[in-house]
């Protein structure tokens, strides 16, 4: 066997070692980000209510001539 092929087959055995553990790394790693406990999105999925008489308190979308869109966001703060 050649010595360049035998480099080439290193190189490529060390690219493939290196994929392998940064992919067990990747999900190590995401597994343990997630934060324990109650904040998990399953368990805590539930919508709050809106406000009475929330139609009045969002500004309602107007339209200027030679606009095609309008977008309207409207955010109520509970506590």
């Amino acid at each position: 066997m050649s010595g360049r092929r035998r480099v080439w087959q290193w190189a490529v055995a060390v690219w493939a070692a290196l994929v392998v553990v940064a992919g067990v790394l990747t999900l190590w790693l995401q597994d343990s980000a997630e934060p324990p406990g109650p904040y998990s999105w399953e368990e805590n999925s539930q919508t709050p209510a809106l406000p009475e008489g929330w139609h009045s308190l969002c500004p309602s979308p107007t339209t200027a001539p030679g606009v095609r869109r309008t977008l309207v966001a409207c955010a109520f703060i509970s506590g």
